[in-house]
Protein backbone atom coordinates (compact mmCIF):
# COMPACT_ATOMS: atom_id res chain seq x y z
CA UNK A 1 0.00 0.00 0.00
CA UNK A 2 1.33 3.76 -0.42
CA UNK A 3 1.83 6.05 2.09
CA UNK A 4 -0.20 8.67 0.69
CA UNK A 5 -1.65 10.68 3.30
CA UNK A 6 -4.72 11.88 3.94
CA UNK A 7 -6.60 15.76 4.91
CA UNK A 8 -4.70 15.51 8.39
CA UNK A 9 -1.28 14.48 7.67
CA UNK A 10 -2.40 11.05 9.12
CA UNK A 11 -1.49 7.45 6.65
CA UNK A 12 -3.89 4.46 6.53
CA UNK A 13 -4.61 2.60 9.66
CA UNK A 14 -5.75 -0.40 6.89
CA UNK A 15 -6.75 -1.04 3.04
CA UNK A 16 -9.72 -0.74 1.86
CA UNK A 17 -10.37 -4.63 2.06
CA UNK A 18 -9.66 -4.72 5.73
CA UNK A 19 -11.95 -2.37 6.64
CA UNK A 20 -14.63 -4.35 4.18
CA UNK A 21 -14.20 -7.22 6.41
CA UNK A 22 -14.19 -4.65 9.70
CA UNK A 23 -17.61 -3.03 8.51
CA UNK A 24 -19.00 -6.85 8.26
CA UNK A 25 -18.54 -7.62 11.42
CA UNK A 26 -19.78 -3.89 12.74
CA UNK A 27 -22.63 -3.69 10.39
CA UNK A 28 -25.84 -5.61 11.26
CA UNK A 29 -26.50 -8.79 9.07
CA UNK A 30 -24.23 -8.86 7.14
CA UNK A 31 -23.04 -12.18 5.87
CA UNK A 32 -19.27 -13.08 3.92
CA UNK A 33 -19.31 -15.74 1.58
CA UNK A 34 -16.28 -17.06 -0.75
CA UNK A 35 -17.70 -17.51 -4.60
CA UNK A 36 -14.85 -19.05 -6.70
CA UNK A 37 -12.24 -16.32 -6.75
CA UNK A 38 -13.86 -13.44 -5.12
CA UNK A 39 -15.79 -12.29 -1.80
CA UNK A 40 -19.63 -11.68 -1.43
CA UNK A 41 -21.34 -9.44 0.97
CA UNK A 42 -24.53 -9.81 1.24
CA UNK A 43 -27.26 -8.19 3.84
CA UNK A 44 -30.56 -10.77 3.80
CA UNK A 45 -29.94 -11.97 0.16
CA UNK A 46 -29.02 -9.38 -1.08
CA UNK A 47 -25.13 -8.91 -2.58
CA UNK A 48 -24.34 -5.30 -1.97
CA UNK A 49 -20.41 -5.77 -2.19
CA UNK A 50 -17.38 -7.94 -3.70
CA UNK A 51 -14.09 -8.05 -4.08
CA UNK A 52 -11.88 -9.58 -6.32
CA UNK A 53 -8.13 -9.38 -6.56
CA UNK A 54 -7.66 -5.17 -5.82
CA UNK A 55 -10.80 -4.70 -7.27
CA UNK A 56 -13.55 -3.80 -4.73
CA UNK A 57 -17.63 -3.01 -6.06
CA UNK A 58 -20.30 -1.39 -4.35
CA UNK A 59 -24.12 -1.30 -5.06
CA UNK A 60 -25.09 1.72 -4.70
CA UNK A 61 -27.85 4.26 -6.17
CA UNK A 62 -27.54 5.15 -9.99
CA UNK A 63 -26.92 8.91 -9.22
CA UNK A 64 -24.56 7.91 -6.50
CA UNK A 65 -22.53 5.54 -8.67
CA UNK A 66 -22.59 8.38 -11.53
CA UNK A 67 -20.79 11.05 -9.47
CA UNK A 68 -18.25 8.35 -7.62
CA UNK A 69 -17.27 7.92 -11.39
CA UNK A 70 -15.23 11.34 -11.08
CA UNK A 71 -13.33 10.00 -8.37
CA UNK A 72 -9.89 8.54 -9.02
CA UNK A 73 -9.19 4.70 -9.22
CA UNK A 74 -13.18 4.42 -10.07
CA UNK A 75 -14.20 2.60 -13.37
CA UNK A 76 -17.93 1.15 -14.37
CA UNK A 77 -18.63 -1.95 -12.33
CA UNK A 78 -19.28 -5.22 -14.86
CA UNK A 79 -22.10 -6.16 -12.16
CA UNK A 80 -24.09 -3.41 -13.66
CA UNK A 81 -25.60 0.67 -14.33
CA UNK A 82 -25.95 0.78 -10.04
CA UNK A 83 -22.70 -0.56 -9.38
CA UNK A 84 -18.53 1.26 -9.13
CA UNK A 85 -15.67 -0.81 -9.17
CA UNK A 86 -12.79 0.83 -6.99
CA UNK A 87 -9.31 -0.26 -7.79
CA UNK A 88 -8.05 -0.92 -4.13
CA UNK A 89 -4.29 -1.57 -5.03
CA UNK A 90 -3.99 2.35 -5.09
CA UNK A 91 -5.07 2.56 -1.87
CA UNK A 92 -4.25 5.75 -0.03
CA UNK A 93 -6.37 7.43 2.93
CA UNK A 94 -9.03 8.68 0.40
CA UNK A 95 -9.41 5.55 -1.42
CA UNK A 96 -9.54 4.18 1.98
CA UNK A 97 -12.32 6.67 3.17
CA UNK A 98 -14.49 6.20 0.13
CA UNK A 99 -14.26 2.65 -0.04
CA UNK A 100 -15.53 2.36 3.86
CA UNK A 101 -18.75 5.14 2.90
CA UNK A 102 -19.75 3.01 -0.32
CA UNK A 103 -19.60 -0.32 1.88
CA UNK A 104 -21.68 1.19 4.28
CA UNK A 105 -24.07 3.08 1.77
CA UNK A 106 -24.49 0.03 -0.43
CA UNK A 107 -25.32 -1.67 3.39
CA UNK A 108 -27.87 0.61 3.73
CA UNK A 109 -29.44 0.38 -0.08
CA UNK A 110 -29.61 -3.33 0.71
CA UNK A 111 -31.26 -3.08 4.00
CA UNK A 112 -33.91 -0.64 2.43
CA UNK A 113 -34.30 -2.88 -0.68
CA UNK A 114 -34.62 -6.50 2.21
CA UNK A 115 -37.61 -3.87 3.87
CA UNK A 116 -39.02 -3.04 1.08
CA UNK A 117 -40.14 -6.36 0.01
CA UNK A 118 -41.14 -7.32 2.69
CA UNK A 119 -45.05 -8.20 2.64
CA UNK A 120 -47.13 -5.62 5.77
Amino acid sequence: MKDERGPNGEAPTETPAEAMDRLAVRLDGVRRSVVANAVEYDRAGVVFATRQADLLSFHLREEVVSAALKTPDTAPSARGAEWIALASAASDQFTLDRAAAWFESAWRLAGSTWEGARPN
